[in-house]
């Protein structure tokens, strides 16, 4: 039997062009998937990261809630983009108390922001490697503006915001419950509509991200200034309804150019990070977001980076009662749910 705890909530996901909502129940040995669901948002309420038209975001996650019969208001969200700066860090070995009292000192000689416009949190990663007398710590940043704008839609849709994460760490939390392998180094890739997260994974924790502004909608536009027709015809097009009004020919070459940027984009990514730790390989690539489902990217991206490619899974450790759900949008929602899937899986009062 399923259950919810005093500390539960359910995870929502603003993306650029869709909110997804997902909820998580725990049970005896493990947990269970209990809600999840996708509403498109209007082209232009969500720009590089920014809630331009709060109203129409925050009465789309209202919609969902309600079709959905969510019976908690606690909820967790998570940001990206440039608003967020990630680093990992090597300090002088002390308490988390102390590092606590520090941190800001520190933070200043990494973010290229005052530090009085963000907000800053950080995790002590262990000893460093060669130096007993240091240790790594996670370094995580968040423009204060920005997050302002996340919580004040989720209050606007009459729900209590528990948790602020970041897209990079909600999608490890669901590596670490279904992949965990100790020794082994991967990548995780999400790439969404206007958005490319990488997060490098070593022993269990994240060695280094990067965000790369390039996404889905970059076919879209291609598509509507060779047609000369509206964005969402063009959007329509990309998913394969009128193919009258393209040849095939034609939406391949646009298809092709454009995952072979995203490719080269990833791969750049993953040399940089080979630069810095030259005695790493990368074992395996894992792909989630909208834009993975466009078609040859896992093979090109295999052959640009010479490794492995496969799909997250982001159900993997979830038992999902096929009576309950139907099976066929839970495959078909499978590459965009992975987000929304980690933020389901905490808890109120996690850091």
């Amino acid at each position: 039997m399923a259950f919810k705890k005093k500390d539960h909530l359910f995870g929502v996901d603003i993306g650029s062009r869709t909110v997804k909502l997902a909820e998580v129940l725990e049970k005896k040995g493990g947990r269970s998937l209990s809600k999840l669901a996708m509403a498109n948002l209007p082209l232009g309420s969500i720009v590089e990261g920014r809630i331009r038209q709060p109203e129409v975001v925050a009465d789309t996650i209202k919609g969902l809630v309600k079709k959905e019969k969510i019976k908690t208001d606690n909820v967790a969200t998570s940001i990206s983009g440039y608003s967020v700066i990630i680093e990992r860090i090597v300090v002088g070995s002390m308490s988390d108390e102390e590092l606590h009292d520090r941190i800001q000192y520190e933070a200043e000689q990494y973010i290229p922001f005052d530090v009085e416009d963000v907000n800053i949190d950080f995790e002590i990663l262990g000893d460093h490697e060669t130096n007993p007398s240091q240790m790594n710590v996670m370094l995580v940043a968040a423009k204060k503006e920005v997050i302002h704008e996340y919580v004040e839609v989720l209050e606007m849709a009459n729900l209590n915001p528990c948790v602020i994460d970041v897209d990079v760490f909600a999608l490890e939390r669901v590596f670490e419950e279904g992949y965990l392998e100790e020794e082994k180094s991967v990548a995780l890739v999400d790439i969404g509509a206007n958005k490319l997260n990488v997060n490098i994974v070593k022993n269990n924790v994240s060695a280094f991200t990067r965000d790369v502004a390039v996404g889905g909608e970059e076919i879209t536009r291609e598509i509507a200034a060779n047609l000369e027709c509206s964005f969402e015809e063009a959007e329509e097009i990309k998913l394969g309804h009128g193919a009258e009004k393209m040849s095939q020919e034609d939406y391949q070459q646009i298809v092709i150019s454009f995952i072979s940027k995203w490719c080269r984009e990833i791969r750049r990514v993953i040399d940089f990070y080979y630069s810095t730790s030259p005695d790493e390989d990368i074992k395996q690539i894992l792909l989630s977001g909208g834009a993975t489902q466009t078609p040859g990217f896992f093979e090109h991206l295999a052959a640009e980076t010479s490794v492995a490619v496969e799909a997250l899974d982001p159900f993997k450790a979830l038992d999902i009662n096929s009576k309950s759900h139907d099976m066929d949008y839970i495959k078909r929602m499978a590459p965009q749910a992975a987000i929304c899937i980690g933020l389901a899986t905490r808890q109120v009062g996690d850091k």
